[in-house]
């Protein structure tokens, strides 16, 4: 899913979970469990550590997937064209186990820019990315890439909206994968300045992604140091 350009306030937690329940083409299930604990570092930069609990088709059982560590800094509030900007390198490391369909094995390291705009009351995020991985490509793509646009507003009171599309653009080697392309939708709520949910569907429009559910929430924690 997008993210969006803005960092955390220095000195501040944020905590952004959910569950996912994916059901595949050939009808086998997953759900995951992804989770971004993001710290604020200074005005322009914060700290992400991203991980998840992942019940691959045919394992029958959550195992922690691989953890991965990034630093969002914000370049500029507003570029021509670009607007809100922010860039986003990350490495993951092979943490998760790869017998569960947890983890792939593999040490990635990835770059994710991020394009945010405000169109009077609606939020636009445009995010395109690239991963490089380590390892002989049988588990895993050597690169892949992966775009999202992204919008969504208010609804009525504490009611919003949000809606994506994005995709998965053709992998080469021996688990390369045709491109998918997958639209999501639904709505959120915001319970508290510092708490929001939202939930929606995921369907696909090109290639086979899985079709899913999902529903989970942002929670901003409060100042953790100064």
């Amino acid at each position: 899913m997008a993210t969006h350009a803005g960092t955390i306030a220095p000195g501040y937690l944020e905590i952004e979970t959910g569950g996912e329940w994916d059901r595949f083409p050939d009808r086998s299930r997953g759900f995951l469990i992804p989770t971004v604990f993001k710290f604020g570092l200074t005005p322009h930069a914060q700290l992400s550590v991203f991980t998840a609990a992942v019940d691959a088709p045919g394992a029958g059982s959550l195992s922690l997937g691989d953890l991965a560590v990034g630093a969002k800094w914000r370049l500029a509030d507003d570029m021509p064209l670009l607007g809100r900007f922010a860039v986003l390198p990350s490495i993951k490391l092979p943490t998760g186990s790869t017998t569960s369909g947890a983890g792939t094995g593999t040490t990635d390291v990835g770059l994710l820019l991020i394009s945010s705009h405000d169109i009077g009351p609606v939020a636009l995020d445009i995010n395109a990315g690239y991963t490089w991985r380590s390892g002989d490509g049988s588990a895993a793509p050597h690169d892949a890439t992966v775009w999202t646009i992204s919008t969504g507003g208010p609804a009525a009171g504490p009611l919003g909206w949000v809606a994506e599309v994005f995709g998965y653009p053709r992998t080469t080697g021996s688990a390369g994968q045709a491109s998918t392309v997958a639209a999501l939708f639904g709505p959120t709520l915001s319970v508290r300045t510092w708490l929001a949910l939202d939930a929606g569907v995921i369907t696909p429009i090109a290639g086979s992604p899985p079709r899913a559910v999902y529903a989970g929430g942002v929670w901003n924690v409060g100042r953790v140091y100064r």
